[in-house]
Parts: C-alpha cells; sequence; structure tokens
C-alpha cells in the first residue's frame, strides 16, 4: 500500500490518510486481515503527529474499515470493502441542510439557527 500524504494540501492530514486507506482497500492495495502499521509507525513513516494518526485510525475503525485487536495491531475489517462506500460525513451534511432548509421555511434566522446548534452541541458535550 503507497500512502502520499501532501503538507501543501488543504485537505487535512487525517482525511488525506483516511481517503487513501479506502482506496487502497477499492483498489485491491490491501486485503481483509492484512495488518497496518501501528499509529507510531505511520506517524514516524509520515513525518505526522501520532494523534493525527490515531485520529484518522479511530474514524476508520468506527466505520468498520480497520480493526483494532488489542496489543496485536490494527487490521483492515473483513468488510472493509463495502463499508469504504459509507460517507457519514455526507450524510451529516445531508441532515444538516434539511433541517436548516425546514428552520428557514418556518422564518428561524441564520443566528437563531446558529445559537441553536452551539447551545445544542454544548447540551451534549457537558
Amino acid at each position: 500500500m503507497e500512502i502520499i500524504i501532501d503538507i501543501e494540501d488543504t485537505e487535512p492530514l487525517f482525511s488525506q490518510l483516511i481517503k487513501q486507506i479506502k482506496q487502497a482497500v477499492q483498489n485491491g492495495s490491501v486485503s481483509p486481515g492484512d495488518a497496518l502499521p501501528s499509529i507510531r509507525q505511520m506517524a514516524n513513516d509520515f513525518g505526522m503527529n501520532s494523534k493525527t494518526v490515531a485520529k484518522a485510525y479511530s474514524l476508520l475503525e468506527r466505520d468498520s474499515v480497520i480493526q483494532t485487536r488489542g496489543y496485536r495491531g490494527t487490521f483492515i475489517h473483513p468488510d472493509a470493502r463495502n463499508n469504504c462506500t459509507v460517507d457519514l460525513n455526507a450524510w451529516v451534511l445531508q441532515e444538516l441542510r434539511n433541517k436548516i432548509e425546514a428552520f428557514k421555511k418556518a422564518g428561524v434566522t441564520d443566528s437563531e439557527i446558529r445559537i441553536g446548534f452551539s447551545s445544542a452541541m454544548n447540551a451534549l458535550n457537558s
């Protein structure tokens, strides 16, 4: 699997890593059960912060593209190929657009929507 991280790209590094691992799964460069480098090794290989790699791995694991097996390492998930097409960011964006459209039709202002969203997020995080 070849990964190329472009630090000059406007796309966040963790996002580049996620995209390239998903591409490697989809094009067959890696197969279910194949081991991935540890977070520390991946960070060292690409000169990235280990927290950046950990974030990418966490999101890939959430989406069942990879799986962590404790101290044994991180591996490509058995259903990774099917799970690579799931895009939670696109789903969230569409859901938010639908809600915002409904709010605007009801006469809610942009400012009220922003304040409401911020209040809802703060309530969930406390």
